[in-house]
This record gives C-alpha cells, sequence and structure tokens, in this order.
C-alpha cells in the first residue's frame, strides 16, 4: 500500500509566510512619518477658534490612502490623535483643534513638527454626527439604525463625509435620506463615493486667511 506523506508542515510554513507578510504590511503602514507646515487660520468662519495645516505632498505620499487617514502622533511635541481630511489634489490636511493649539503653545504662521502613524485597524476615532443625520437616523426605520450601529467608525465617517462634502442644502437633505434608504437595505458604504474628491471635486481644504489678517 502506498505510504502517505503529510503535508501538514508545508501547511503550517505557509500559514507563518502569510501571517508574516501580514505582519510587514501592518508594520508598513503603521511607519511613522515625520514632517514640517505651517499653521495656518482659516479664511471662514470668521469666529473659527481652530486652525489648520496642510501635509507636504512627499509626506501625504506615505499614507495608505489619498482619502481619510486617522492617525496618531505629536503634533509640536503634544501626542494627538485625529483624522487627516484629503485636501482634493491627493493630499491631505489637518484640523488642528483649541485644544491642541493650547497644549503645543502654537500659533498662526508658527511651522511646526509633526511625526504621524496610521492607527491601528479597529482602533478609528468615532466621528462626529452631524445633528441633521442624527436626527434622520432617529426616525429612520430599524434596519438603517442597526446597520449604523453594526458598521465600523471609518463606514461611519465616509457616510459623513459623502453627506457634509455636498454644496447645497437640498443635496444634502437628499443624500441625507438616501443614507437611511441605504442603510436600511444593506449597504454599508455609500456607492460611488471618491473618497478622495480628487475627481468630484466635493472636498478640500480650507481657504487660508492672509497673514496678519484677522490680528
Amino acid at each position: 500500500m502506498p505510504s502517505r506523506t503529510s503535508n501538514k508542515p508545508a501547511k503550517a510554513a505557509s500559514r507563518s509566510a502569510k501571517a508574516a507578510s501580514r505582519s510587514a504590511g501592518a508594520r508598513r503602514a503603521r511607519a511613522a512619518v515625520g514632517f514640517s507646515a505651517t499653521l495656518l487660520r482659516p479664511a471662514t468662519p470668521a469666529s473659527a477658534e481652530w486652525m489648520f495645516l496642510v501635509l507636504p505632498p512627499a509626506a501625504s505620499a506615505k499614507l495608505p490612502s489619498r482619502g481619510q487617514v486617522s492617525v496618531e502622533g505629536t503634533f509640536a511635541g503634544s501626542p494627538f490623535c485625529a483624522t487627516l481630511a484629503p485636501d482634493g489634489n491627493g493630499g491631505h490636511w489637518l484640523k488642528v483643534e483649541p485644544a491642541l493649539l493650547k497644549a503645543a503653545r502654537a500659533e498662526a504662521g508658527d511651522v511646526v513638527e509633526l511625526e504621524v502613524a496610521p492607527v491601528f485597524p479597529g482602533m478609528e476615532p468615532e466621528p462626529a454626527v452631524p445633528p441633521d443625520l442624527r436626527k434622520a437616523l432617529g426616525s429612520a426605520p430599524a434596519g438603517a439604525r442597526q446597520a449604523w450601529s453594526d458598521i465600523t467608525p471609518a463606514a461611519r465617517r465616509d457616510w459623513i463625509a459623502w453627506i457634509t462634502s455636498a454644496r447645497q442644502e437640498a443635496t444634502r437633505a437628499r443624500r441625507i435620506a438616501s443614507a437611511c434608504d441605504m442603510l436600511a437595505s444593506g449597504k454599508r458604504r455609500p456607492c460611488c463615493f471618491d473618497r478622495s474628491g480628487m475627481y468630484g471635486k466635493s472636498m478640500n481644504c480650507p481657504a487660508a486667511l492672509p497673514p496678519g489678517a484677522g490680528d
């Protein structure tokens, strides 16, 4: 009777190689990106207490996506976690909240040093839900509410970006209604959504206030 040779060692080696490949991919995705950028004040709204900066192209190119990317790292030496937004040109910009400005003692016009790395999968920060979307979800079918709870923070962030990128209030209202319908039907992401803003020109970074203005 022919002897049978077990292929268990080969399978184990294959699994080990695949695991090593995934680990190497995760390390590459998590590689820290260091850069410096000028802190800018937005032209609108006039009452804005936040500021922003635009990542250098070389830094954006090292990130895993041209769309939104959640990162953690340091801003002028202060630890922070935030979501970088697409600038519509294949790059990214960062909204710097007042608390981080205060912690870093940073002001408009300062050139600040940053080091960022994409967050691990499963550790995405929860996005802020706009009041009109929250209200619509509250009165939507139970299936839509359940789907919204079941999807990941990254998926919820995509729905919000699709809705808030609308240029007109009427378009925004239609997208909110469509989002509730699609969620109720089982869709987990908005259909045909340009997450980079490069093609539909629906997303871009804020216009900066000229130096010295508003002082």
